[in-house]
């Protein structure tokens, strides 16, 4: 369960003299993450970005990355072997961890949605199979809907199963639909919009309060301005 962040009931805790630790998602979100870092004055150097380490440590900022899965950061925060960490709403959803969702840091933008084949008629389809790499959030969504479905959890090419008659819709991230279109898939209900956001270890928080608040109120200064450009 992710608890609502209040910054004027959080405790504080005196600025420690040690590592922050940071998990981060590989792929487009840490990219877009680590721009975020450098324009909030973090300096990263460049090798950091093409290193294939999955421990990466940043002396001058007393930072301490930790690069995994994107559905693996919220598991790092909650169970603090990282203090904080960037994730993508559709996995916090999907996860449901105990860890405080501070910032919507408002990169990697895309949205969830339901798609099927052309000639798939919902109509005719009592109890129809979803395939889809989020479980939870499918079942939830379409508990919503009032529809009874069937989930088919796949770990990955969740397009392919419409077309081997595996599943009749499926539920993925969208960014560009362009996954869709080469395989001979359309969008049918738009569910949510996804961005990635900053999660915290409430033990951390407490302990490392004043770090913690240091690097949300830069990070929240360079997405509000992003916002105003």
């Amino acid at each position: 369960m992710t608890r609502n962040y209040n910054p004027e009931t959080a405790p504080a805790s005196p600025n420690e003299d040690n590592y922050l630790t940071v998990a981060m998602p590989k792929g487009r979100i840490f990219e877009e993450a680590l721009g975020l870092l450098r324009r909030a004055g973090y300096e990263l150097p460049p090798e950091f970005d093409d290193s294939r380490k999955l421990i990466i440590d940043v002396p001058e900022a007393e930072l301490r990355f930790i690069l995994s899965k994107p559905m693996d950061v919220p598991t790092y925060v909650e169970h603090g072997v990282a203090d904080a960490g960037v994730a993508g709403k559709d996995v916090m959803i999907e996860e449901e961890r105990d860890v405080y969702e501070v910032l919507d840091l408002q990169i990697s933008e895309c949205y969830m949605a339901v798609a099927a084949l052309p000639s798939y008629d919902s109509k005719a389809d009592i109890a129809p199979k979803i395939a889809t790499k989020y479980p939870n959030l499918a079942a939830g969504y379409f508990r919503e809907q009032g529809e009874q479905v069937e989930i088919i959890k796949l770990n990955g090419s969740i397009e392919l199963a419409p077309l081997i008659g595996l599943a009749d819709r499926i539920v993925d991230i969208v960014s560009t639909g362009r996954t869709l279109k080469e395989n001979g898939l359309v969008e049918t209900e738009t569910m949510m919009p996804i961005t990635s956001r900053f999660i915290v270890n409430p033990v951390s928080y407490r302990m490392k309060a004043e770090r913690i608040d240091d690097m949300v109120e830069r990070l929240e200064k360079v997405v509000e301005g992003d916002g105003q450009s």
